[in-house]
């Protein structure tokens, strides 16, 4: 059964795991272990990213009624 985290979770363990390989010193199979565990939080958190910009695009709302805006991130 998959656990359901927040997008504060997810990345959290997501940080967790990078800094378990970059100090890895366990054999192959833990460190695939752990790239495997990188890149499913990894997804997780680029789902509910996707999920949100799509809610933004809902939601987003003129004078005329509902208009669909795309989402765009600054980049600072």
């Amino acid at each position: 059964m998959e656990e359901k985290l927040t997008f504060e979770q997810a990345m959290e363990k997501l940080e967790e795991t990078v800094a378990k390989l970059e100090n890895a010193k366990g054999g192959l199979e833990d460190t695939v272990k752990l790239y495997e565990e990188g890149v499913r939080l990894a997804a997780m958190c680029n789902t509910m990213i996707d999920e949100a910009q799509q809610k933004i695009t809902i939601l987003s709302k003129t004078a005329e009624g509902f208009k669909e805006e795309s989402f765009v991130a600054s980049e600072e």
